[in-house]
């Protein structure tokens, strides 16, 4: 049998062409993840930036921690603390300290990002003077970089200053340094200080300060501006390739085990002759499973190759694309190769194993008799797996509707459900694809001529060769439609959320990072033609659940509970937000305790315990739905957000000039209730949108490869069919526009139940969002669609016509006369 399956790999090495291409970028891109996930584990610990030469760092409580009993369990605070006052006091006495500020600035003309600091906390980085000199006057600044020049002016949200120096751009920030007095006037509340003292004399002075750390070492990393980047950006980089390696695996076995299934089907004849000739079904068998072998060796072996050379392109695209750090690079590690090759060679046999199975079944006069008809095509064991993977994927989303619809709202689970009823819609698609193409060709049937009947009975008739072809389109047509189906339908539901939720008439928001303070806010107050004005906080509350998790809920804190009803329609299921009072909370549903009148034990955004009662519940929502408190319970959260409606009979155009007046020298931006949904659309972030791109990628790609495959493969396969019709009287042009339209039917076909695939993953999150009190309607992506249509249309039909047209340069006499 070795000698035959040699034979028979070089004989027909076109067949197999599309499976070893396939599976080996499949496996070369395993290897590529896995080396990029086994270099992710060797990361470095992030060095000190801002505090690297600083002796000792002194960081007021940034970190609720909250014992339980399976071990402390921690939250970042939404309002960190300062170092007390006392300790302080006491820190003064061992040596030089420090004040550390860091506040938002904007600039017309500088980068987006800009961050101010006093100036005595540059020597720490160390920043030193490119050029001019330090401020000393509370309109002087230094600026980092040479986006500005010592002598020039400029205009910022914090007033107008002048340039009188610059420092070297370090890479990690963009800073504007003012003189220390006028960083304390701009931003009053220091949260950690640099001492220059003794780090064990340190660590006495701040001992029974409850939250306060003395960092020191590469410990002292934990004070600069958000720490742990780089481990977040590291977690959402593995989920990527973690994601993307095994929709690859997936897309894989659709693809070998499509292309073996059809070239089984056609080598009928063939197999029936070496049954005749004495082989038993096992040996038949044996032989297809070594076929499959070969070439999973071949593959794998060149796909690791090619994983090689691609993973250090693929590191320098995603640190490009600031997906990872600037210093990941890919390691000297050999177990992702081996897990890559062995994969691979697993995937090429379960590709192959169902398609040896029906070669061996088949006893010598039936494969004979069957070699020009197709019957049996749907298997009961094939009806047996299809059903019951429908029945898995229908029956899972009724529970999870049932159970818990917000679990359909997550990227794992819309990313991994739709493989359940995709691969279910693949394996039922022959039971189908008559119907359905009669269907799509009845009305061109029915033009004068034979063209459209012979396209519906071609297509009809070959069941096997259109369920092939169909498959992978259908694959790609479905993973498009549920995935960024999904994200449109989540956008979409949270802009719903919003415009829905705000009834004031302008919308006041404080800038980026920042807040307004006192004085800003009661000017906005005494606007004129203001029927009710609420100014807001953002804030956080934490709660225990189940007496393990400590779980973060972000808040909104209200100055005004009065002025609530009137600029807020909260999603409300019980009680009312009428005379909400310190002593109360707003919450949702998703909370374990959402009673109203129940008490809840919570901690504030600075990590205060507070018992509070539960004035009102609100619907789940889209997750966004946080829970409300006064501004008592925000201590040290500034006002960013002020709803203003305006008054029956004001001239509202007055009133919003009116507030622009109030909020400028704050940097206040004020936006008509339109303008404040559109701006606040919710939008996919970056990784995950080149994450669902890379998958749809790798689809599309596998969907070429096998549509061109499998299209030479059917197309070769009717050359006495094709002569037929030259016999006939047709002429060679009227062939080709004959294989195109067929062509062009059977991808029609593919994205037919591609959408019925995506249709039914996307009718199940929008029964959640309903469930959960979202009212909006789900959508379809239907330029990318239309794109990935088109792509397999074009493909499909280039592959047919080109090999339809080299076998029609022989005589159609000679054709005639090939044997099967």
């Amino acid at each position: 049998m070795l000698s035959v399956t040699l034979r028979t790999l070089r004989t027909r090495w076109a067949t197999f062409t599309g499976s070893f291409v396939a599976l080996s970028l499949g496996v070369a891109l395993l290897a590529v993840t896995g080396l990029a996930l086994a270099s992710a584990r060797d990361a470095p610990g992030r060095a000190p930036e801002r505090f690297a030469a600083a002796p000792v760092v002194v960081q007021g409580q940034v970190t609720l921690r909250v014992p339980t009993p399976i071990g402390d369990r921690t939250q970042r605070l939404a309002q960190p603390r300062a170092v007390p006052a006392g300790t302080v006091a006491a820190l003064r006495r061992l040596g030089r300290v420090v004040e550390d500020r860091s506040f938002p600035v904007r600039s017309e003309r500088g980068p987006g990002d800009l961050v101010g600091h006093p100036w005595s906390t540059a020597a720490f980085a160390p920043y030193g003077i490119d050029a001019g000199r330090a401020p000393r006057a509370a309109g002087e600044v230094v600026v980092s970089g040479d986006w500005a020049s010592p002598g020039e002016r400029l205009r910022t949200d914090r007033g107008a200053v002048e340039v009188v120096g610059t420092v070297a751009d370090r890479g990690f920030e963009h800073a504007v340094f003012y003189t220390d007095a006028q960083a304390a006037r701009l931003s009053p509340v220091s949260l950690q200080l640099v001492v220059d003292a003794d780090p064990a004399a340190v660590r006495d002075a701040v001992r029974g300060s409850a939250g306060v750390r003395v960092l020191t070492g590469g410990d002292r990393r934990y004070a600069d501006a958000d720490p742990e980047r780089d481990r977040e950006a590291m977690t959402a980089m593995n989920s990527l390739f973690g994601t993307a390696g095994g929709v690859s695996a997936f897309v894989s076995v659709f693809v070998v085990a499509s292309t073996f299934a059809f070239a089984v089907a056609q080598r009928r004849r063939e197999f029936g002759l070496l049954r005749t000739a004495g082989a038993t079904p096992g040996q038949v068998r044996r032989t297809v499973l070594a076929e499959g072998l070969a070439v999973g060796v071949l593959a794998s072996a060149a796909g690791c190759v090619l994983g090689s050379y691609g993973a250090p392109h693929l590191a320098s695209w995603v640190v490009g694309e600031g997906l990872a750090p600037a210093w990941f690079t890919i390691g000297d590690h050999t177990w992702p190769y081996h897990a890559a090759f062995w994969t691979g060679l697993l995937v090429a046999l379960g590709g192959v194993t169902a398609a040896s199975w029906r070669a061996g079944r088949t006893g010598p006069a039936q494969s004979l008799r069957e070699a020009s008809a197709e019957k049996g095509v749907m298997t009961r064991g094939r009806w047996l797996c299809g059903a019951v993977l429908l029945l898995t994927a229908l029956v899972t989303l009724a529970v999870a509707l049932a159970d818990g619809p917000g679990e359909l709202l997550h990227r794992k689970t819309y990313v991994l459900r739709p493989m359940l009823l995709i691969t279910a819609a693949a394996l039922l698609a022959p039971a189908v694809v008559r119907p359905l193409t009669r269907l799509l060709t009845w009305l061109p049937s029915l033009l004068p001529g034979a063209a459209g009947m012979l396209v519906r009975e071609n297509a009809a008739t070959g069941t096997r060769r259109t369920a092939a072809v169909a498959a992978p389109v259908l694959v790609t047509v479905a993973l498009a439609g549920s995935l960024l189906g999904a994200t449109a339908t989540l956008n979409e539901a949270g802009a719903s959320e919003t415009r829905e939720q705000t009834t004031a008439d302008y919308v006041v928001s404080a800038p980026r990072g920042g807040g307004f303070d006192p004085a800003t806010v009661d000017r906005l107050r005494a606007v004129p033609g203001a029927a009710a004005v609420s100014p807001s906080s953002s804030t956080a509350v934490y709660v225990l659940e189940e007496g393990v998790a400590l779980v973060r809920s972000g808040a909104r804190a209200v100055a005004d509970p009065a002025s609530l009803p009137a600029t807020t329609r909260l999603p409300l299921t019980a009680g009312s937000t009428t005379g909400l009072d310190d002593g109360e909370i707003v919450v949702n549903e998703e909370w374990e305790r959402h009673t109203v009148g129940e008490r809840v034990h919570v901690w504030l955004g600075d990590g205060t315990e507070r018992t509070l009662r539960i004035a009102a519940v609100m619907a789940t929502g889209t997750g966004d739905n946080g829970a409300y408190v006064t501004a008592a319970n925000a201590p040290g959260a500034a006002v960013d957000r002020v709803d203003v409606t305006v008054a029956a009979g004001a001239d509202a155009g007055a009133v919003a000039d009116a507030l622009r007046e109030a909020a400028g020298p704050a940097g206040g931006q004020v936006s008509s209730r339109d303008e404040w949904v559109a701006a606040g659309y919710p939008a996919t972030d970056g990784p995950t949108r080149i994450g669902l791109f890379l998958i749809l990628g790798i689809a599309l790609l596998y969907t070429g490869i096998s549509l061109v495959n499998t299209m030479v493969m059917a197309t070769s396969d009717r050359v006495r069919e094709l002569a037929v019709l030259r016999l006939a009287g047709a002429g060679r042009g009227q062939v080709l526009r004959l294989v195109g339209a067929e062509s062009l039917t059977v991808v029609a076909v593919g994205a037919l139940l591609g959408l019925a695939a995506a249709g039914v993953n996307l009718a199940g999150m929008w029964g959640a969002l309903r469930l959960l009190s979202v009212h909006s309607a789900p959508r379809l992506p239907w330029t990318a669609l239309a794109g990935v249509v088109g792509t397999c249309a074009v493909l499909a039909v280039t592959a047919s016509v080109i090999t339809a047209g080299l076998t029609l340069r022989r005589r159609p006499v000679e054709q005639a006369a090939v044997r099967e």
